[in-house]
């Protein structure tokens, strides 16, 4: 799964990818990437991960993986071509999810593409321009229905009904993901990969030595403040430029002095983590002397589906899986252990994974 970071120019996209590509792990562990200086495979913190590791005394541990994508900055006009607006809408139209980067700070060295630091305004030139983007693309799709909605198609009229509200919004610069669809008109609209439908994670990015809108409780940052929980939206705060110095750092070193930077959490984790649940996704693990992996599926998935982040094979060859709670195991001491006191399920097609399962599959 891929993540965009995008923002307008200053606001500490390069720095914020930088900071996080330290965490980059061997790309040839996943299958599903490309090798792009503009892309970092990222590994998911996960403390269960390395537990199951010095449990199983695994010779290699593999993490789960998010690749970040360095997206190139906005400027207004974008959605007309300017600056390098098609390249940025093109990008973003290939990633799953937007990593929206906006700047919480005021420092007279690192000058705004607008004159001013107004956090909710760079969010409303954003969502505008990828409004305008997808007010295009709607328009001419709804030009190409023309004909078979007056030839009295049942799905045209149902898709087009659909990207008539659309329009609307749109219209107004409110993005596609406000208009509520049904479950036909959802899958008709998804094939169109609507910019203004990709789930957003709002990175909130200060600054040590400038001054932070949230630290100075300033105003704009109670607005931004409302208007994120009005749209119940996920957000984190990043001071990318100390996370960026710290990146070779590891431990209690990394930790001493981030302290004495002026820095509070690690927003680095606390981003991928939020990122990878913005995708809905969540992790299981398989767990022996030779490995222990962390597999990356969306919720929800049975233990067939599952089987295919390891290989595609597995849905078909689904035979039944062996399941225990990744603490259970632990706790217990050994899988005999955990399989005496009834702790170890086989469980069958119709199982829906949970986020901790630790599973063996039978195929």
């Amino acid at each position: 799964m891929k993540l965009g970071i995008v923002g307008l120019p200053n606001v500490g996209k390069s720095t914020l990818f930088n900071a996080l590509t330290k965490k980059s792990v061997p790309a040839e562990n996943y299958p599903f990437c490309t090798i792009d200086p503009s892309v970092g495979v990222v590994a998911v913190p996960d403390e269960r991960l390395s537990l199951l590791s010095q449990f199983s005394k695994s010779k290699k541990t593999i993490p789960a993986a998010v690749e970040f994508v360095d997206i190139a900055g906005l400027v207004k006009g974008a959605s007309e071509g300017e600056g390098l607006g098609n390249k940025f809408l093109a990008n973003i139209r290939e990633v799953d999810a937007i990593a929206e980067v906006v700047r919480i700070f005021e420092d007279e060295k690192i000058i705004h593409v607008h004159g001013k630091i107004d956090p909710l305004q760079d969010i409303e030139v954003i969502h505008l321009e990828l409004a305008m983007a997808d007010l295009q693309t709607v328009t001419k799709r709804i030009q190409n229905l023309g004909r078979d909605v007056k030839a009295g198609r049942k799905e045209a009229k149902i898709e087009h009904d659909a990207l008539v509200r659309i329009e609307v919004a749109l219209k107004a610069g409110k993005l596609a993901s406000s208009v509520t669809l049904n479950e036909f008109e959802g899958p008709m609209v998804k094939q169109l990969n609507l910019l203004t439908t990709k789930p957003v994670l709002y990175v909130l990015n200060k600054k040590s030595t400038g001054k932070n809108l949230d630290d100075m409780k300033d105003e704009r940052f109670t607005k931004l403040m409302d208007f994120l929980n009005k749209e119940k939206a996920v957000w984190v705060i990043v001071d990318a430029g100390i996370e960026n110095d710290l990146k070779d750092l590891v431990g209690e070193e990394k930790e001493t002095f981030r302290k004495e930077l002026g820095g509070k959490d690690d927003g680095i984790n606390n981003l991928i983590t939020k990122g990878y649940e913005l995708l809905n996704l969540m992790t299981y693990f398989t767990t022996g002397e030779d490995e222990t992996r962390a597999w990356t599926i969306q919720r929800g998935w049975t233990a067939p589906e599952a089987g295919t982040a390891i290989h595609g094979d597995f849905k078909d060859k689904f035979i039944k899986a062996e399941v225990v709670f990744w603490k259970d195991l632990l706790d217990t001491g050994s899988y005999p252990k955990a399989r005496e006191k009834g702790l170890v399920r086989t469980e069958g097609k119709e199982y829906v994974v949970k986020d901790g399962d630790v599973i063996e599959f039978k195929i």
